[in-house]
């Protein structure tokens, strides 16, 4: 599927001959703000010596998201599954491990937005958490980070979308095939959708990591989803260089003061572990997408497990969940075994 393609072949995002600045274009695709506003932001950045990058925000037009950036001709929606009798899914009682309890905590929570996911997280993920799901091909990736942003949105909220891989139309549309209403978020203004090359966020990482938070809060985000981590790490052949930029990268993230959600393909080796297991070291909480294959290998299910969420008790259980028309549903209350 395309959501979770490995996306263009590797190469050195420090060796590019003519280096790409893409963070005039990447701050137009967010939109924003009336013509006025956008005036004075283009006079303040022709005064400044340094080219900056606006996001803007709440405008009722939208923008030219023309970064191309789009792999593959594939959707990557996912159809609908056949319930939990269909998955053969055992009856579970409660989860003996979690405990009901009030937790009590001075750190505001938000909602992930997934149906059972949230009640294995007690008192909802830490605002301004850095989370990241990992997953191999077909998971749920994208649509877990579209759900994530949807509930932000819904509630009030404004988000930011970072694709690079997935065009700002496909990304839409997935969305709204799932009862998102993603176009209609854009057009008031509530969520900013970026597309982007990999390679050209690679070689443009610096100037953008350096803006990020200033943009954010100029925006007026609260969630940030970037689909997926994994290209951009792809963009490097030096793993000491790939490791600094991207632990530099989420640090400007935990800076900018939103609760950002990363996706991550998983290890061909270890369903547990990144592609190349640095960011699960970077964030704050863990969530791991995986396929369990029957004894008989006759039936594949998906399974999804909270490996750490920092500031947070969690269930610790494996759970069966499906990617519905509607998104994806945990059914927390069923054994995967």
């Amino acid at each position: 599927m395309a959501e979770d393609s490995d996306g263009p072949g590797e190469g050195d995002a420090d060796g590019a001959d003519e280096p790409v600045d893409e963070s005039d274009s990447f701050a137009d695709a967010f939109g924003g703000g009336s013509d006025d506003e956008r005036d004075e932001t283009d006079e303040a950045d022709e005064e400044s010596d340094e080219e900056a990058f606006d996001f803007g925000g709440g405008s009722d037009d939208e923008e030219d998201f023309g970064f191309g950036g789009g792999a593959g001709e594939e959707d990557f929606g996912f159809g609908g599954g056949a319930g939990e009798e269909a998955f053969g899914f055992a009856g579970g009682g409660e989860d003996d491990s979690f405990e009901e309890d009030e937790f009590e905590s001075e750190i505001p929570r938000v909602e992930l937005g997934i149906d059972g996911l949230d009640n294995m997280i007690q008192g909802g993920l830490p605002e301004r958490s850095l989370a990241v799901t990992i997953g191999s091909a077909g998971t749920g990736k994208t649509t877990f980070g579209l759900q994530f942003l949807h509930e932000g949105i819904s509630s009030g909220e404004r988000g930011v979308f970072i694709s690079l891989e997935e065009s700002r139309e496909r990304v839409v549309r997935s969305a709204e095939e799932k009862g998102m209403p993603f176009e209609q978020y854009v057009a008031d203004g509530d969520l900013a959708i970026v597309d982007i090359d990999p390679v050209e966020m690679a070689n443009s990482l610096a100037s953008i990591r350096d803006e990020l938070p200033r943009l954010i809060e100029e925006f007026g985000a609260s969630r940030l989803v970037l689909d997926s981590v994994s290209l951009l790490e792809m963009m490097y052949d030096d793993q000491a260089t790939r490791r600094t930029d991207i632990y530099d990268f989420t640090r400007s993230l935990k800076q900018a003061g939103v609760t950002t959600l990363l996706t991550s393909e998983a290890s061909e080796d270890n369903p547990y572990a990144s592609r190349h297991g640095i960011i699960e070291y970077l964030t704050d909480a863990v969530i791991i997408l995986r396929y369990i294959r029957t004894e008989d290998f006759r039936e594949t299910r998906l399974a999804v497990e909270i490996q750490k969420i920092r500031d947070a008790n969690h269930s610790r259980e494996t759970k069966p969940y499906e990617i519905t028309g509607e998104g994806i549903s945990v059914y927390r209350q069923a054994n995967i075994f």
